[in-house]
């Protein structure tokens, strides 16, 4: 990957050249090649691991966080159906090689992994970049617990992972019927402690095995202390983002190769009820907003659905894949947005749902 930056006026040119990546499962290897002008931001170089590594941190000159309350003029008693008002997506991060899983903790910050380079990375309510841990199970997948742990999806040996603040991880599970997972995607902790992740099968190059260890790619619930692992829902061609709202107790599936989202509802004992098709749109990542809109992720950016499974608007990302999205800030009114091999940011009139809720 090479990085050239340049000086023009009151902004920045980037030109980013993605020679190869790791990622195998969804993507083949990216190569593209673009240009976009950043204008009135500032360019932050950080140091990475004793390394130099260009980090491209963009902040409109409104203000990183805290920015949906008003935006392009509109307050928060518009009409304005919007969920951005208008706002336009901006790079933050661009020296990875596939961006994925992020998760927003209690405080607002929010953490990603670079699967390929085995990293989380961490970006403070504050704009700070920094990585967080590496290596890290090339986690993919990632969500916070309400008791502040981070639980990821560590790929690297078909694992899921408890990380404590300090980047300190044990291994809650990897096996299922005495038999290794497939290859734990992506994650959902509900209030109550259960964990919901989806277990599809893409073949990763630093893996030895070659055949899916299960008999098909599944849902599964566990429980918060890594036992109980319990095969929930089934008949999926490839399970991959997934998100819950506890509130209108319900959980979302995405089937990114039978082109479907599902809704389920969640059952008193944990279990899934009433499957029901949400929407014909596959999904990458997931993520829910406090109107309960529902966020999927693909080639075109994030698109986002309301309630009743509609498309009510697409946040268009220039890259050649968009993988995940989270809410994060302080007022859970950013949105953040892994594609390909960058991070973007963009200001929400409308905040992400509260987790606990």
């Amino acid at each position: 990957m090479q990085h050239l930056n340049r000086s023009r006026h009151l902004g920045y040119d980037l030109e980013r050249l993605l020679l190869e990546t790791e990622e195998t499962t969804i993507l083949e290897a990216l190569a593209k090649s673009d240009e976009a002008q950043l204008r009135k931001l500032r360019v932050m170089n950080l140091s990475w691991n004793g390394r130099n590594a260009l980090t491209i941190a963009v902040f409109a000159t409104l203000g990183f966080y805290g920015l949906g309350a008003m935006v392009c003029g509109q307050d928060k008693a518009s009409t304005n159906p919007s969920v951005t008002a208008g706002s336009k997506p901006q790079l933050l991060v661009s020296d990875c090689k596939f961006t994925e899983g992020p998760a927003v903790d209690p405080q607002g910050n929010v953490y990603f992994t670079d699967q390929p380079n085995d990293r989380i990375i961490k970006v403070d309510v504050d704009g700070k970049v920094s990585d967080f841990m590496k290596p890290a199970g090339r986690s993919n997948g990632m969500f916070f617990a309400l008791d502040g742990k981070l639980i990821a999806c560590a790929d690297e040996k078909n694992e899921m992972w408890e990380i404590d603040e300090k980047g300190n991880h044990r291994v809650l599970f990897s096996m299922y019927q005495d038999k290794k997972l497939n290859g734990p995607n992506d994650v959902w902790v509900h209030p109550n402690g259960f964990l919901y992740f989806t277990d599809p099968f893409y073949k990763r190059p630093w893996w030895t095995h070659k055949e899916m260890p299960q008999d098909g790619q599944h849902v599964y619930r566990v429980q918060r202390d890594g036992t109980g692992i319990v095969r929930i829902a089934s008949d999926f061609k490839t399970p991959n983002g997934i998100v819950g709202d506890a509130k209108r107790g319900l959980l979302y599936v995405a089937d990114i190769g039978d082109q479907k989202t599902y809704q389920f509802k969640i059952g008193a004992n944990g279990d899934l009820l009433d499957r029901k098709l949400f929407c014909t749109e596959g999904s990458d990542g997931m993520t829910l907003d406090a109107e309960g809109n529902v966020y999927l992720t693909g080639k075109p950016g994030v698109t986002v659905f309301d309630p009743e499974g509609k498309k009510k608007e697409v946040i268009a990302i220039d890259e050649g894949w968009t993988a995940n999205v989270c809410f994060g800030g302080r007022d859970r009114k950013t949105l953040f947005v892994t594609a390909s091999d960058s991070l973007y940011v963009v200001a929400m009139r409308v905040s992400g749902l509260e987790h606990g809720r």
